[in-house]
């Protein structure tokens, strides 16, 4: 590996595993809440994960293809992460990657690589990494309004495709609404709201499986939760950890993510009742 160091790698992971001092019961909670804003960062970057799921109805043999698409696009996006890390740890002290200059971590482990073009190379890296995200986001995303749209739930104008076959007003929401957020606040803060937002309706979808599981039981389901009950249950509770830390500690972007949230509700049963959604088959 480039400019690792053994000295540097072997200072890193002295007393890595040691556990917090005698009598430092007290510590857990700090300790949980710095975890858990440690981990906005690392959840936003494989949060692009279920965009697959956004296109299920226009995919060959869905039953087999999402949940595969699933399990390998989540895999390389953790063993990405992890490697980018433990190159981090070869190359970096401590110290240097938490006190890194703008928590720009990448920049500094590049310059110590490549020099002063290591920042280059990293802001290219960045530039390809976004484009491709965008991309798919935004060709998978406006999907998400359209079939809203077709059952009832938004805009009548966004269930409609337009000459080539795209759903344009889809599309068009989706830019203003990305728009409006780019405007908000800084990109640090975009994270601490999109990822508290995004957890909550993981949350939610999770639990949708119970809930399904109880209510219908007989029904179809051509895919299968993996680990069910358990792996969901733990999902959930690791999830709202990391909801409640963040309230608690990064609130500026968090409680007006989670009112927002908590302003649908009225919206959805407004909708509901001026348009009656069609029953439909729960996978």
């Amino acid at each position: 590996m480039f400019a690792s160091s053994a000295e540097v790698w072997n200072a890193n992971w002295t007393n890595a595993w040691a556990g917090p001092p005698a009598g430092a019961d007290g510590l857990i909670l700090p300790i949980l809440a710095v975890i858990s804003v440690a981990m906005v960062g690392s959840l936003f970057s494989a949060d692009a994960w279920n965009s697959v799921t956004f296109i299920a109805g226009e995919m060959r043999n869905p039953q087999r293809n999402v949940g595969l698409s699933l399990a390998l696009g989540t895999a390389v996006v953790c063993l990405l992460y992890i490697l980018a890390n433990v190159m981090y740890l070869a190359v970096l002290p401590l110290d240097g990657i938490a006190h890194a200059e703008a928590d720009r971590v990448a920049v500094v482990a590049s310059q110590q690589i490549f020099g002063p073009t290591g920042t280059i190379i990293i802001a290219v890296m960045i530039m390809v990494s976004t484009f491709g995200c965008n991309n798919g986001l935004v060709l998978s995303g406006a999907r998400v309004y359209y079939t809203m749209a077709q059952d009832g739930l938004f805009f009548r104008q966004a269930a409609e495709l337009n000459k080539n076959g795209v759903p344009g007003w889809g599309l068009w929401i989706q830019a203003a609404w990305a728009s409006v957020l780019c405007l908000s606040g800084r990109y640090g803060d975009l994270l601490d709201y999109i990822v508290f937002v995004v957890l909550i309706f993981y949350i939610l979808t999770i639990g949708g499986i119970f809930v399904l599981r109880r209510k219908r039981p007989d029904a179809e389901r051509p895919y299968r939760a993996f680990g069910y009950p358990v792996l969901p249950a733990l999902y959930m509770v690791l999830a709202a950890t990391i909801c409640v830390m963040l309230l608690i500690y990064k609130p500026t972007y968090t409680w007006p993510g989670l009112i927002i949230v908590l302003l649908g509700v009225p919206i959805y049963y407004f909708i509901l009742r001026r348009t009656p959604v069609p029953a439909t088959q729960p996978p």
